[in-house]
């Protein structure tokens, strides 16, 4: 009995109070329907942000460890680097200082294709590269990309730390049965670091959630946003933040539960090895 998440049956049951005195109240339905579809675009951007990071914080944490000091050192410089910045301003400078440097590259590329040749196929991509514009990348993307680089230098450090967990005679033994370094890490290796990884992967999928919100900055509609700006046109403020608050705490609570039994299970599994 002293194992059972209290304090989430407690809170589940406010929760539930507290939806229904959401629902059955007309000003609060109404927020609802207003900030659903921001929830969507939270939603898809976390998943897709968190997806494209995990395989890439891997990448990063393999070259972390990497026994080519060039190798090792560039992932190192990129984790130092994007660990310290803010995740705000990491968005602020995706969206309007790397983004449109790209594009302006991109132009300059176009623009020499088509003064270098004639080919027809060389110069049709040089005018489509030529014609790009920063305004044509959505914001989405932007938020999207930034969450990315940051998220990915968070998750390698954790992918390290599971990997540096399991045994160094696991790879030996490995290594011992004829196994290349590729194959000994991915089918020995990686599978228990990443079970050792788990729960910490879940509370960076969590923060990444959290840090969403911050794609309100670049107007968005997320729900953030869309609170925001039901807020201000309606000037319904502690009705609309009661609900903006609520939503993302269901949702972080939620995962922090699941996270939360997956610890035990994986601590009983161990426990029965």
């Amino acid at each position: 009995m002293s194992n059972l998440p209290w304090w989430a049956l407690i809170g589940a049951l406010l929760g539930v109070l507290i939806a229904w005195s959401f629902l059955t109240d007309q000003t609060y339905t109404v927020i609802i329907g207003r900030l659903k579809d921001g929830l969507l675009v939270t939603v898809r951007v976390t998943l897709t942000a968190y997806s494209i990071a995990l395989v890439f914080g891997l990448i990063l944490a393999l070259g972390r460890i990497a026994r080519n000091k060039i190798i090792r050192n560039i992932a190192i410089f990129y984790i130092e680097i994007m660990r310290g910045l803010p995740t705000l301003v990491l968005l602020l400078y995706v969206a309007f200082v790397l983004i449109p440097g790209f594009i302006t590259g991109l132009n300059a590329i176009g623009a020499q294709l088509t003064t270098v040749t004639s080919l027809p196929l060389i110069v049709d991509l040089g005018t489509t590269l030529n014609t790009i514009r920063t305004r044509d990348v959505p914001n989405e993307f932007r938020v999207t990309l930034a969450l990315i680089l940051g998220y990915a230098a968070f998750l390698a450090e954790v992918f390290r730390a599971g990997i540096e967990s399991v045994g160094t005679g696991q790879m030996e033994a490995a290594r011992a049965l004829g196994m290349g370094y590729g194959q000994a890490m991915r089918t020995v290796i990686l599978p228990q670091a990443i079970r050792t990884a788990l729960p910490a992967l879940g509370n960076d999928f969590i923060a990444m959630l959290k840090d969403s919100s911050l794609a309100s900055a670049l107007g968005v509609e997320e729900i953030t946003r869309l609170a925001q700006t039901y807020a201000s046109s309606s000037f319904r403020t502690f009705e609309t933040y009661n609900v903006l608050a609520y939503m993302y705490l269901v949702l972080t609570l939620g995962l922090s539960l699941v996270v939360k039994l997956l610890e035990t299970r994986l601590s009983r599994a161990r426990q029965r090895r």
